[in-house]
């Protein structure tokens, strides 16, 4: 589970977006940075997240910060989810885990009383030092560019 805390130097990650550019935490050093965690590409939870964040991407932009989504899915499957719901941000194909296991969001998950091992939607705010910010853990999917804006001007 999430051992990092607030305060903390954020996870360094490196990974590859939808269309294929490599991607690193270090290309935002001096940017605020909303790093999103989501199961799954198309799903109904995922998508109402997505949605919200693209409908309030200029407010988000407005308050100079850039949104990230990462999830297991590869980049075939984002590029999809991508076009199909004309998302304006990018997002990482995290297959090999490697950011979410470093980010600390892979774990037991309940659903209809069955466990099994799966990702926590969570939010890391990473501020323009490339500190955490502010962890958003379970976000409101369908106000979730609310809670990130507040967030980072508490």
């Amino acid at each position: 589970m999430i051992t990092i805390e607030k305060g903390n130097k954020a996870p360094a990650f490196k990974g590859v977006d939808q269309d294929g550019n490599k991607i690193a935490l270090s290309d935002f050093k001096g940017k605020k940075l909303a790093l999103y965690f989501y199961p799954q590409d198309a799903t109904p939870t995922c998508t109402v997240q997505a949605c919200n964040l693209r409908d309030n991407f200029t407010s988000l932009q407005k308050e100079g910060i850039t949104i990230i989504g990462v999830s297991p899915d590869d980049a075939a499957s984002h590029k999809k989810f991508e076009a199909k719901q004309q998302l304006p941000f990018r997002l990482i194909a995290d297959t090999a885990h490697s950011i979410i296991d470093a980010y600390g969001v892979w774990g037991e998950k309940q659903l209809y009383g069955r466990k099994y091992m799966g990702l926590h939607r969570t939010t890391f705010l990473i501020d323009e030092k490339g500190k955490i910010k502010h962890i958003i853990i379970k976000p409101k999917s369908k106000d979730h560019a609310a809670e990130i804006i507040a967030a980072f001007n508490a």
